[in-house]
Parts: C-alpha cells; sequence; structure tokens
C-alpha cells in the first residue's frame, strides 16, 4: 500500500478544485477573434414560462370547448373546380394555371376540431417603419437597438440557428416617389416560443393598462364581410403609438438612450385558417387578457 507523504497530499489539495489543464488549444473565429468551442453549445430554456403553462393547463381545453364545431357525418368532397387551360396540353403544361372563379380560400371551411390542431399561438411578428431611414440608413440603428432590447433576439443566439433577431426591411417597389427598391425602410422581428409568451405578458400587463387613451383592439363592424382575405388568415393585428415604447419595463430603465420613441405594428400569428379563423383567433387572445372594442 502506498505511503501519502505530507508533500504528495499538499499537493494534491492544491489541485483540487482547479480545471484540468488545456491540452488541445481552442481555435479562434478569424473575424471576431473569440474562442470556438470543440462542442456546439445549444442554449435551452432554462426556467418554466408563466403564461405558456398557462395555455397549456387551462386556455387550450377551453378554447376548443368554444369553438368546437360538430359535424354529423363525412364531409362532402370539395367541389372541382376546371383549369382556365388544359393540363395536357403541351404548349400551357408549364404555363401558370389558376382556376375558374378565382381564389376559393374564403370560401374554404375549416378543418375538422381535433385535439392536435386547438387553436394556438404561433409566432409574433413586431414590425416598425422608419421614414428617415430612406433618406439615410444609419437613422435604423436606434431602431435596431430598441427592438433588440425590447425583445431580447439576436441573431443565432444561444446556437439557435432558425432565429433571425432583428431584420431590416427593404422596399420591393416604388411608391410615392421616395420609397424605393432594395432602400430600408424599417425593421421587424420574429417571437417564437418563450420570448414569444414574455412579449405577450410585458405588452397586456406592464404596456397597455398604462395607455390612457388606448381602449382596445378595434374590432370590424358586424356588417364586414367573413370571407375578406383577413378574416379567414387567423391573424389579429394591433397597432402601438410611439408613447407605447417607454412604458415596456427593457426600455424605460434606460429611455434616454434613444433618440426619439418609435411606433410598432404587432401581429399575432395563429394556426386558424378557414371561415371563422380571426374570431377564433381573437378568442385565444382575449384569453391572455388582451381586449377588444367595437365601435358604436
Amino acid at each position: 500500500m502506498p505511503m501519502h507523504t505530507p508533500q504528495r497530499v499538499a499537493r494534491s489539495l492544491m489541485r483540487f478544485g482547479r480545471p484540468p489543464p488545456i491540452r488541445k488549444p481552442l481555435q479562434r473565429n478569424w473575424r471576431t477573434r473569440l474562442p470556438i468551442p470543440h462542442v456546439n453549445i445549444l442554449g435551452r430554456q432554462f426556467s418554466p414560462n408563466r403564461l405558456e403553462d398557462y395555455y397549456y393547463s387551462a386556455v387550450q381545453d377551453n378554447a376548443m370547448y368554444m369553438t368546437y364545431i360538430h359535424e354529423a357525418g363525412p364531409r362532402p368532397p370539395p367541389r372541382h373546380i376546371r383549369l382556365t387551360h388544359d393540363p395536357e396540353n403541351p404548349y400551357s403544361k408549364y404555363r401558370a394555371n389558376p382556376p375558374v372563379g378565382g381564389n376559393q380560400r374564403g370560401r374554404l371551411p375549416p378543418p375538422a376540431d381535433t385535439p392536435e390542431n386547438v387553436i394556438r399561438l404561433d409566432k409574433i411578428v413586431v414590425h416598425s417603419f422608419l421614414k428617415q431611414a430612406v433618406a439615410s440608413r444609419s437613422n435604423l440603428l436606434g431602431l435596431v437597438m430598441a427592438m433588440r432590447q425590447l425583445t431580447g433576439e439576436t441573431e443565432k443566439q444561444a446556437g439557435r440557428h432558425k432565429v433571425g433577431g432583428v431584420q431590416v426591411v427593404y422596399g420591393k417597389k416604388s411608391v410615392g416617389g421616395w420609397i424605393r427598391p432594395n432602400i430600408p425602410v424599417g425593421t421587424k422581428v420574429e417571437l417564437k416560443g418563450a420570448p414569444m409568451y414574455d412579449f405577450l405578458a410585458q405588452l397586456v400587463e406592464f404596456v397597455l393598462p398604462r395607455l390612457k387613451d388606448f381602449p382596445g383592439v378595434m374590432l370590424p363592424p358586424p356588417s364586414a364581410s367573413e370571407q375578406s382575405p383577413s378574416a379567414v388568415s387567423g391573424v389579429v393585428t394591433m397597432g402601438l403609438d410611439p408613447q407605447a415604447l417607454a412604458f415596456f419595463p427593457q426600455i424605460e430603465v434606460n429611455v434616454d438612450s434613444y433618440p426619439k420613441s418609435y411606433g410598432m405594428h404587432i401581429h399575432f400569428v395563429t394556426n386558424a385558417t378557414g371561415l371563422g379563423a380571426e374570431n377564433r383567433a381573437r378568442a385565444l387572445l382575449s384569453a391572455f387578457q388582451l381586449p377588444f372594442t367595437r365601435r358604436s
């Protein structure tokens, strides 16, 4: 049995709690000069999300009960709509061939109700338009930093390659003589998962209650068509004035760091499709305490 001398015990105690020596040095990115780890580091959610747990524990069952449509038998087959050109004609085989009667999206019934397709929130898109960016793209810097601080999203953050972060929106065509193609006009951010529910919680708990002149998200009049593209898309849109930006907790603590306040449009995208899709989306958002109102 080997004898443990005092010198050997002292050396072992000195090594305790110290990291092992690096035998293979880490490679560095030639652009940022930051070390590249040997394995892919993926950041994940480290704490439960209150609003997401609330959806799966209470809202999901109630939403299925409120939006359920009972069907006694199988659905009839879809109506056959002939095409504009003969698909067997070789001269028009690869030509755009729309059906006669136009787009039937506004007339399609919603899919059959099952536990798998219960109404849910897929993503939230926040975008802001800045007219001064047409003159100089450097004016977008304050808006980009405000959106990054507001949503906490950066490109490919925590190893999630599908996260796009704050994206710059470019003009697609000439409008009014001052919006031109490939000219930056604003920014947008797509939120999914836990950041989406965190943003929704801040919106309904901190921002909207502090807006004195905000009556709620306006509902369309009763005479509005239920077959319009917006009514069958399952997307609810609302806008916020520039004064609302200062009410977000991330901006309020350091609001003087931004050159000006920016307005924004918020799009709540759900998985609802077909007739009545927007009404089902409003029912889902009302469960998250988002107020709605109708003009008298």
